[in-house]
């Protein structure tokens, strides 16, 4: 009996198996930062914002109490993607014995291929964060001043201005993420979580949150003492239990993004990880490799971050 290619593809496909999962496994994986994973089990998922009860309010002795409505408000829906790609060895590299050095090469490329793309998605969703092109359920992108609410009355999770990174920026933000509330108006009791910038912004991000003493050095025009003994608020206040993170996909190296301890924010689903295969040709002898996995990167409620655009 004759022992062709196609008779040890089956033995071929672990070692590229292996190969390519290493390979993905090497990513920093910077989206799992910026993002709740969940599992799908459908063509799409969707999430519905439903409002609680308005504040409570005083009844009258004798008088009837009075009832009010919960309601949902608007819906976001994340489309899965299915995101493949593959490569194929001639028939005469595999009789030449040049599988250790051509398709292990080629899997592992493939696999930083495939994670490229899926840490690309990931950062677009804030790359657009600010852009009319991309809007979530309740028709405003991620980062707005507008969001509406049923009371009519627009919230904002972007900074005020639009400030460059700055240790008083960093306030504003932690200010502005304490007075969240819901569409009812009532306080929702929102916490930061941590900072996420670009790598020009690295840098700056780790002096602010590092550093003992403030970074804002203002001299007062009637002393000309300058302030740099005080000390740093938002290190000495732990307002970034989990620090900062840098994205190497973020292409906006003046935007930053805090996020909050808001859930069903950002989520990724999951619907197929990655799978891999591989296949003989019967017209060519070529053996042909893919891999494949499909996801979906959106957000729900936009009180998950608050962002700056920078100046």
């Amino acid at each position: 009996m004759t022992i062709t290619r196609a008779n040890i593809a089956k033995q071929l496909v672990p070692g590229l198996n292996a190969i390519i999962g290493v390979s993905y496994g090497e990513n920093s994986g910077e989206h799992k930062a910026l993002f709740e994973i969940e599992k799908s089990v459908r063509a799409f998922e969707e999430q519905v914002m439903q409002t609680g009860f308005g504040i409570g309010i005083t009844k009258p002795e004798g008088s009837a109490v009075e009832f009010d409505d919960a309601q949902e408000t608007y819906t976001a829906r994340w489309d899965m993607e299915t995101i493949a790609l593959g490569f194929q060895i001639t028939e005469e590299a595999m009789e030449d014995n040049l599988y250790e050095s051509k398709a292990m090469m080629q899997a592992k490329s493939l696999g930083r291929s495939m994670s490229a793309a899926k840490e690309t998605k990931a950062a677009n969703v804030f790359n657009l964060g600010f852009s009319t092109s991309r809007l979530g359920g309740d028709g405003v992108p991620l980062f707005s001043a507008s969001h509406p609410t049923v009371q009519g009355i627009n919230q904002t999770n972007i900074i005020s201005n639009n400030p460059d990174l700055t240790e008083t920026a960093l306030q504003d933000a932690v200010t502005l993420v304490r007075r969240m509330t819901d569409d009812r108006g009532i306080l929702i009791n929102a916490k930061v979580k941590s900072l996420h910038v670009a790598p020009e912004n690295e840098f700056t991000a780790m002096q602010i949150l590092q550093t003992e003493y403030t970074t804002v050095n203002a001299t007062n025009s009637t002393t000309g003492v300058t302030n740099q003994n005080q000390i740093n608020a938002i290190m000495r206040g732990k307002y970034f239990p989990n620090g900062f993170f840098t994205n190497t996909r973020f292409t906006d190296s003046d935007a930053y993004f805090i996020k909050t301890d808001v859930p069903l924010g950002t989520i990724m689903f999951q619907r197929t990880p990655l799978q891999t295969a591989m296949e003989g040709e019967f017209t060519t002898g070529n053996m042909r490799y893919k891999a494949r996995e499909r996801y979906a990167f959106g957000w729900g409620d936009w009180r998950g971050f608050v962002g700056s655009s920078g100046s």
